[in-house]
C-alpha cells in the first residue's frame, strides 16, 4: 500500500507537471489592481579619461481597473496615483526632486506632474497582454503642459513636444507593455517557451519561459535582446544590450504579482555641442513593480 502510494503521488507530480495550460488575463469589470512601481537607473559617459554618471530613482502607484470585458480585450482605466523622481549628476548635482503629490508653489515641475494624479487613460489590453490602444494620453499631455503656467505658445508647445516622449499615449503603451505583455496566445507546460516583442525607447526581443506553476501562482522567467535608441536635449543614445525578467503572476486573473526587469546596455551617445564625437556610454536598470492591492 506505501509503495501504492508513493507511485500515486510520483504519477500525480509529473501529471502536473506535463500538464498544458493557457495562461492569460481573466479579468472582470471593477475589478482594481494598484501596483508599486521601483525604478532605479544609472547612466555613465565616459570621455578623455572622465566619467559622468548620472543616477535617476523613480517609484509610484499605478492603479488599473477594469471598465470593460469583450469577447478577447479588456478596456482599463490607468492612473497615476503616486509619483516621485530623482536625478543625480557626480558632475551638476541633484537635477529632478519632484513628489507628486506635493505641490510648491512656484515650482514648475511639482505642478505640472501633480496634473498628472488621479487622471486615467484607457488602455485596450488583449489577453495575452499586449496593449493595442491608449486613448486619452494625448489629452494628459495637455493637462500636464497647461498646470505649468507657461503662457508663451512656443515654449508651451516645446514642453508639449517632450512630455508626448514620456506620456503621450504612443509613448505609455510602448512603456507599460513590459510590465503585461508576458504570456503566449498558445497552450503552454512547464518548461516552455515562447517569443513576442515591443517596441518604444526600448526595443526588447522577449523569449519567455514557464518556470513552475501551482494551484494559485506560475513563475515565469524571460531574457532579451534589447536596443534603445533615445534624443533627449540634444543627446543621442544608441546602445544594445540583455535584460532579465522573474515574474510571479497570480493563477486566477493573470495580473503580476511582482516582477523584477534588470538591464545593461552599452553603446555611444553623441552631443550637438561636441559634434560628431562619440562618448561611450554604458545604462544598467532595475525596475520592480509588486501588486500591493486587488
Amino acid at each position: 500500500m506505501k509503495h501504492a502510494s508513493i507511485l500515486f503521488l510520483f504519477v500525480f507530480c509529473n501529471l502536473t507537471l506535463f500538464a498544458q495550460t493557457t495562461l492569460e488575463y481573466k479579468l472582470h469589470v471593477g475589478d482594481a489592481f494598484v501596483v508599486q512601481q521601483n525604478a532605479h537607473q544609472t547612466i555613465v559617459q565616459e570621455m578623455d579619461g572622465a566619467t559622468h554618471e548620472l543616477t535617476n530613482e523613480m517609484n509610484g502607484l499605478l492603479e488599473f481597473k477594469v471598465v470593460e470585458e469583450r469577447d478577447s480585450t479588456y478596456e482599463i482605466a490607468l492612473a497615476f496615483k503616486d509619483l516621485n523622481l530623482l536625478m543625480n549628476s557626480s558632475i551638476q548635482g541633484e537635477l529632478m526632486n519632484v513628489k507628486a503629490k506635493e505641490v510648491t508653489e512656484g515650482d514648475m515641475q511639482s505642478q505640472i506632474f501633480n496634473s498628472l494624479l488621479d487622471t486615467p487613460v484607457q488602455i485596450i489590453l488583449s489577453k495575452t497582454g499586449d496593449i493595442l490602444e491608449v486613448n486619452g494620453g494625448d489629452s494628459l499631455v495637455i493637462k500636464m503642459a497647461d498646470a505649468s503656467g507657461v503662457e508663451d505658445d512656443f515654449s508651451l508647445n516645446m514642453m508639449k513636444k517632450g512630455l508626448e516622449k514620456e506620456f503621450g499615449s504612443e509613448a505609455l503603451s510602448n512603456s507599460y507593455k513590459q510590465l503585461t505583455y508576458i504570456y503566449s496566445d498558445s497552450l503552454v507546460k512547464v518548461g516552455d517557451t515562447w517569443h513576442n516583442e515591443y517596441f518604444g525607447k526600448l526595443n526588447a526581443k522577449n523569449t519567455w519561459t514557464l518556470e513552475a506553476i501551482n494551484d494559485t501562482t506560475a513563475t515565469i522567467n524571460g531574457v532579451a535582446d534589447v536596443v534603445m535608441k533615445a534624443n533627449e536635449s540634444g543627446t543621442v543614445m544608441n546602445l544594445s544590450g540583455t535584460q532579465t525578467t522573474e515574474i510571479q503572476t497570480d493563477i486566477e486573473s493573470g495580473f503580476i504579482v511582482k516582477m523584477i526587469v534588470e538591464g545593461q546596455s552599452k553603446g555611444a551617445s553623441t552631443m550637438v555641442q561636441l559634434g560628431d564625437q562619440k562618448i561611450p556610454t554604458s545604462i544598467t536598470s532595475k525596475i520592480t513593480y509588486e501588486l500591493i492591492k486587488d
